[in-house]
């Protein structure tokens, strides 16, 4: 009964004339559709198994050891290879031209500052300022997270530092820089926010190892909402809009920024199906099914939401989703797994689809693009682009004809009625 009026009371406060901020996007009337482009300016072996395995070092594991086990020049060339060739102005055409209106890039808070004892390579600022020329150029709104941070935020593969648990929240500094980096990266955008209309201070925060870490959590987003919505160094509010993750929480932050004077907040939540046991064995109706159903999860919120991660993959058998030499669970090659299937013809070059396998990644997409739409304010698909696993991929999708030409052109319109 509490949380049924606390999201009618959200409703008032939220009315999208009070959202819009003047925002050059219009949020609160016109969904978000967007992609992100992961593994260009923070890497790991998922997204680019390539740059791993040509260290031919088991040592290297992830951003972290790839910068601290190989001659700090060579480093420097191979990723200014990558940030030259893995994302360029082209893939900005083809995503404004699929219909899409935002993209989402992730990096590391080390490209404004590395934390002292830690061995990131910088240079990623250039090419973030590219992106944000193209977007403007190509009609398309950024947003830029950071998905990395000192200590590692969450010890995921995706924040740099593969840790066993995280540490970022044990430390004042890590936090205190992670904050700087806010407010540097609200300083550099500051007089374009026509384009970067969105920040996400830092994706994946701990929230699930309970209350204590969580207020730590509130503390950081606090300021980061003073860094995001007032970069000018005065009273002057940028229009800005600040996206939180939720941690894998999202009741946590049900009375979290919620009053009328934490104006221009989302939440980011993010929907997996291919992880837990449970979504492992269902089948492809239930996926479906299940998809559809997440509406009502999103809708139960108070806060305005972003899905801000999200795949057409069921199962965790992309190369190297665990880590290198991880196994999968999907397939019972992962320590203390249990076996659910094969994971031939689920994963890998979208060449080798089945043309069964095909039209179910199409539903699956189109489901969950409904549900997204009904019960949030849009989404962003992980990922634009990937090296091996390909049923990740929005670009492998658009190829090979499980995700239509434009956004908008639904085969299946009514799966979820």
């Amino acid at each position: 009964m509490f949380r049924s009026i606390a999201v009618a009371v959200a409703a008032l406060y939220f009315a999208p004339s009070i959202f819009a901020l003047h925002s050059a996007f219009p949020y609160g009337t016109e969904k978000i559709r967007g992609v992100s482009l992961g593994g260009w300016l923070s890497i790991w072996p998922f997204v680019t198994p390539s740059l791993f395995d040509a260290a031919n070092d088991s040592r290297i594991i992830d951003e972290f050891t790839f910068s601290q086990y190989q001659d700090r020049k060579k480093v420097e060339s191979i990723l200014k290879h990558h940030w030259d060739t893995w994302i360029t102005e082209d893939d900005f055409i083809a995503i404004s031209k699929a219909g899409l209106n935002h993209v989402k890039v992730p990096l590391g808070t080390w490209a404004f500052g590395v934390n002292k004892g830690e061995p990131f390579v910088q240079g990623q600022l250039p090419y973030l300022k590219k992106a944000a020329h193209w977007a403007q150029k190509h009609g398309l709104k950024l947003l830029i997270d950071f998905h990395g941070a000192p200590g590692s935020q969450n010890g995921f593969l995706n924040s740099g530092h593969f840790l066993a648990s995280p540490t970022w929240h044990t430390s004042k500094t890590n936090i205190e820089e992670t904050s700087t980096a806010v407010k540097q990266l609200a300083w550099m955008f500051k007089d374009m926010t026509d384009t970067v209309t969105i920040i996400d201070p830092l994706n994946e925060t701990p929230a699930f190892l309970g209350p204590n870490v969580t207020s730590i959590i509130k503390d950081f987003y606090t300021d980061s909402y003073g860094n995001i919505r007032y970069p000018y160094g005065n009273s002057r509010k940028s229009s800005t809009i600040v996206l939180l993750h939720d941690g894998f929480s999202l009741n946590v932050w049900d009375d979290f920024m919620i009053t009328p004077e934490w104006e221009g907040v989302m939440f980011d939540t993010h929907f997996y199906q291919g992880f837990a046991l449970v979504d492992q064995q269902r089948t492809y109706d239930e996926h479906i099914k299940w998809s559809c159903n997440y509406t009502n999860t999103l809708k139960s919120s108070p806060h305005r939401l972003v899905v801000g991660e999200w795949t057409t993959a069921i199962s965790d058998c992309g190369l190297y989703l665990g880590g290198i030499g991880m196994g999968s669970k999907y397939d019972g090659t992962a320590a203390n797994s249990t076996q659910t299937g094969s994971c031939e013809g689920l994963t890998g070059p979208a060449s080798k689809f089945s043309p069964s396998y095909k039209a179910f990644l199409r539903k699956l997409w189109e489901a969950q693009v409904i549900a997204f739409e009904r019960g949030s304010e849009g989404w962003f698909q992980w990922n634009w682009k990937m090296e091996i696993a390909q049923e990740w991929s929005y670009k492998s999708g658009l190829q090979y004809g499980w995700i239509p030409q434009h956004v908008t052109d639904l085969k299946y319109p009514h799966i979820c009625d």
